[in-house]
């Protein structure tokens, strides 16, 4: 097989996507530094209050995922990242501006609704630029936008509430979304065919390539019958109970470590950043080897179990003994990171391209819910039982429910007839 041109698409492309995400991921994270810092004495409102504001983005999140995804895969996935990024910067630095609570929940609520957009077709945008035994890492390099962003922006964050304070941090922390989508305008193509940075036969081989792993699907079912697979609803299940973890542990990391530690913001924003160091880690490994065995199983489902077991570890210890309960969030943290990127190649793999996207939205917004209720109900219990680390054991047994479901996939190890010859990432 002749050059699909791997090494200008992931030199090209991958830097884009990363930045894109890393972007988009801020206002996701920096408002467990607001609360941190005071917000609810500024706005004179309750921990539960807080608590609902933290998640009402994650509701919003859920209602376009499978929309954006059919969008992108029919249409243009340039132009609705685009269009979703200039919006979604106005609205993150709106969180700062907006004292009335009511005008904020809205605020949050359609910060959400814009960005729920932009995963599901970033991973589309993945199917038609990467083959089979690219896709894990591709989508690793784009969901590490996801820690590496809460890794500067933890310290980047605590320094600007330290020195500007916690509402000039969400007026500043918008702006760069907005000046990414015109970057991103100008160098992102849909097609390979529009590449002009690829020459022709780069053009075609990488195009045929695409086209010959999804003629091993016998059927080509469209995406409201993919919905009832039983691979499709485990997964959407998986994903809800996984995303319950993740997110309860990274709105609330900063308000848990503060109250725990006694330690100002800036460095709780320090401390806070540690598990995301590992979690980058064993992301790029994970995905390495997903891609090297063709087996996405088994890098997910042993991640996510012995997460579980992590966060339950640091329950018992409880925050009084802060250095080893500290110790396992941090291996918690990198653990639950650890299986995105071959979580997310295991759908294209059991779903021709004609409903993968829709597949992979429904999945996602599923996992939406699953913020919803982690961000929710983790901050809730903080308030309401006054012990920061009572939604560990919470989000402990989502983490291992979402391993279980995991086993019961029936994931067949993918078999790649199309490995390009120029790949060497």
């Amino acid at each position: 097989m002749g050059s699909t041109g791997a090494r200008q698409r992931w030199a090209r492309l991958i830097p884009i996507i990363f930045i894109v995400y890393s972007l988009a991921y801020v206002d996701r994270a920096n408002f467990g530094f607001g609360a941190a810092a005071g917000l609810s004495k500024t706005l004179h409102i309750t921990s539960s209050t807080t608590a609902l504001l933290g998640s009402l983005f994650f509701l919003g999140y859920f209602f376009f995922q499978i929309p954006g995804a059919h969008y992108a895969e029919k249409r243009s996935a340039k132009r609705i990242v685009f269009w979703g990024m200039i919006l979604w910067g106005i609205l993150a630095s709106l969180t700062g501006l907006l004292s009335n609570v009511t005008w904020l929940m809205i605020d949050r609520l359609l910060l959400g609704v814009v960005e729920s957009v932009l995963f599901p077709s970033l991973l589309v945008f993945n199917t038609h630029w990467f083959l089979k035994p690219e896709r894990a890492r591709a989508n690793t390099f784009l969901i590490l936008g996801n820690p590496v962003t809460v890794l500067w922006m933890s310290v980047v964050s605590g320094f600007l509430i330290a020195v500007i304070g916690w509402q000039w941090m969400f007026i500043l922390e918008g702006i760069p979304s907005i000046i990414m989508a015109f970057i991103w305008w100008a160098l992102i193509n849909d097609q390979p065919s529009e590449a002009r940075w690829l020459n022709s036969e780069q053009q075609n081989n990488l195009t045929h390539a695409l086209t010959a792993e999804q003629n091993q699907f016998r059927e080509k079912p469209q995406y409201w019958k993919a919905f009832q697979s039983r691979e499709v609803l485990l997964l959407a299940g998986q994903y809800f109970l996984w995303s319950i973890g993740v997110y309860g542990f990274v709105l609330w990391l900063p308000s848990i470590v503060k109250a725990a530690s006694g330690l100002g913001i800036g460095l709780t924003g320090l401390i806070s950043a540690i598990p995301y160091l590992l979690a980058i880690l064993l992301m790029v490994l994970a995905s390495y080897f997903a891609d090297k065995q063709l087996n996405r199983k088994i890098y997910v489902w042993p991640f996510l179990l012995l997460g579980g077991i992590a966060l339950y570890g640091s329950f018992v210890i409880g925050v009084h003994q802060f250095i080893p309960a500290m110790i396992l969030l941090v291996l918690a943290g990198g653990l639950m990171y650890a299986p995105y990127g071959p979580f997310f190649a295991i759908i294209p793999d059991i779903v021709p391209r004609s409903a993968s996207g829709e597949s992979m939205a429904m999945i996602n917004s599923m996992g939406a819910l699953g913020s919803f209720v982690g961000s929710y109900f983790v901050g809730y219990l903080n308030a309401v039982t006054g012990r920061p680390n009572d939604g560990f054991l919470f989000m402990s047994l989502s983490l291992i429910l979402s391993a279980v479901l995991t086993m019961l996939v029936k994931a067949k190890p993918a078999t790649a007839t199309t490995r390009p010859a120029d790949s060497t990432v």
